[in-house]
């Protein structure tokens, strides 16, 4: 393994004990939990030995690691440290980790604006982008969950979506149960729960179905699952946030109005991690991102 490869198996490997998952890990790396196991498995193969066991309360380190983890726990706390000093070899460099729907349905199509105002600003996002991802944190993390000290962006509107042909199919159906039967499109993250409403909460809510509110496939991102609903495939539950351009274009509508929505249990809030004094590029590009959120929230009011 090439040094490179180490830390980064190293650093993959540190994130899913701290965090108890690999999808927690991969999370904060901004890459999926295949590739964390990945990471961690080119690690224990070069090493020859197992560094991971699965328990019931979440991922723990095997014996022959244990002794490691106080080492690696200050290894990486001195990286990010060393990446401070150092930010100014990286001052058009901004690197990112965000929720993926959010990042490619909400942060994409807006992103030309900060780009053609401020062109010499590079971007990795997700571990994409103009430069190759760094080790160590990223500068900014946008995360749904829980609100906390962070700032928060905007908390989504949920509801129901459809191509204008599925419209009509209900439109003379029985008023009571009008979605009995009708095809129902799901999100992985709505079938684990973890603050993700779906169908079974919409129904739970408003009515209309008795039977059947899980069935139908389930899609691992919001843009296939969209997708899928432009092309007549079935319902979906999406926030309101992410399919701005699709009503614009008329390619999705929406079977219902304002009433029988639900508001999600988390916002979509920012991480900064040099939240002192963030460099100029950084701080523009804050102060951006936080215009486009108030500019959401106004939308989502109206």
């Amino acid at each position: 393994m090439a040094p490179t490869t180490h830390l980064k198996s190293l650093q993959a490997l540190e994130l899913a004990i701290r965090e108890g998952s690999l999808k927690a890990a991969a999370d904060d790396l901004g890459i999926t939990p295949a590739a964390v196991g990945q990471r961690i498995r080119a690690l224990e193969d070069y090493l020859g030995t197992d560094l991971l066991v699965r328990g019931r309360s979440g991922l723990h380190p095997t014996q022959e690691l244990v002794a490691a983890l106080p080492d690696l726990k200050t290894a990486f706390e001195a990286l990010d440290r060393a990446t401070d000093i150092l930010d100014f070899q990286r001052v058009s460099e901004i690197h990112i980790v965000a929720e993926p729907d959010w990042a490619e349905l909400w942060l994409e199509p807006r992103m030309h604006e900060f780009r053609d105002a401020h062109p010499n600003v590079l971007f990795c996002i997700n571990g994409a982008g103009d430069v190759p991802m760094r080790l160590g944190s990223p500068d900014l993390r946008i995360e749904y969950g829980e609100a906390g000290n962070n700032i928060q962006l905007y908390t989504d509107v949920l509801l129901p979506i459809c191509s204008p042909d599925n419209v009509r199919r209900i439109a003379d159906y029985d008023h009571e149960f009008e979605m009995e039967g009708m095809p129902l499109l799901h999100l992985k993250s709505q079938r684990e729960g973890n603050g993700h409403p779906g169908w079974r909460e919409w129904f739970d809510t408003f009515g209309l179905r008795e039977s059947g509110t899980d069935r139908g496939p389930h899609y691992r991102h919001a843009r296939i699952a969209l997708e899928a609903a432009r092309k007549d495939v079935g319902f979906l539950i999406c926030g309101l946030s992410l399919i701005g351009p699709d009503l614009e274009r008329g390619d999705l509508v929406l079977p219902y109005d304002k009433t029988k929505t639900l508001t999600a249990p988390f916002p979509y809030q920012l991480w900064v991690r040099d939240s002192g004094s963030p460099r100029p590029q950084l701080q523009k590009f804050i102060d951006w991102l936080c215009l486009k959120a108030q500019e959401t929230r106004n939308a989502l009011s109206r």
